[in-house]
């Protein structure tokens, strides 16, 4: 495990495709004592999200079939989330802080879903995932911190594992450097980020959805 999780570092996607695959199985649940080592983590990893107020980073995107996706990730404080694909791709995901856009400018589609309903509402509301759902992962790495979010009562939403690097100047002293989501149908996505920029202005218009598509006339 934890030669699969130090491929994070070193930026291979291959490797990421079949960690996916066996996340579930290998990392074993850590409990959260009040004054354990487990339960520090998982509060500084709160406060590391809570502590970025604007980020940009390029991504790699593989889903369960191996098959990749660059782009370039824009974060904004209050759940405002832009995944700019590369050129090529049709697709867009944007988050206003309200709700999730999946934009397919291919075949002229919009899906919409509340933050919560999805495992992203982790990343994008850590005040309330993080620190009520959050349950800290064994790597093996005193390096890394990983940390998965579920919430029982509602298996639908997914889960969302996040990996943290320790990195000192890095807001809160953790750098998020990857992600691997899996929604209620088994669809298993990981997100690998590299080149973080923090603290930069980004505008909220960024993160509008305008839905340009032609209406019928009436």
């Amino acid at each position: 495990m934890t030669r699969l999780l130090y491929t994070i570092r070193r930026g291979s996607a291959a490797a990421l495709a079949a960690l996916s695959l066996c996340l579930a199985a290998a990392l074993a649940p850590t409990p959260l004592l009040a004054e354990s080592p487990a339960a520090a983590d998982l509060d500084r990893a709160v406060s590391a999200l809570r502590a970025v107020t604007t980020l940009r980073a390029d991504f790699v995107q593989t889903d369960g079939n191996g098959q990749r996706s660059k782009g370039v990730l824009s974060l904004k404080k209050g759940g405002k989330i832009r995944f700019q694909y590369a050129p090529g791709n049709p697709l867009l995901v944007l988050s206003d802080g309200h709700a999730l856009y999946v934009i397919d400018s291919e075949i002229h589609q919009v899906q919409r879903w509340p933050i919560n309903n999805s495992p992203l509402g982790a990343l994008l509301d850590p005040n309330r995932d993080v620190a009520r759902y959050g349950t800290l992962r064994q790597t093996g790495d005193s390096s890394l911190v990983s940390i998965e979010i579920k919430d029982k009562g509602h298996p639908e939403y997914g889960i969302m594992t996040m990996v943290f690097v320790r990195k000192a100047e890095a807001p809160g002293g953790l750098e998020l450097t990857a992600w691997f989501t899996m929604d209620a149908q088994g669809r298993r996505t990981i997100i690998q980020l590299a080149g973080h920029r923090y603290g930069m202005a980004l505008s909220d218009d960024l993160f509008r959805h305008r839905d340009t598509r032609a209406r019928p006339h009436k």
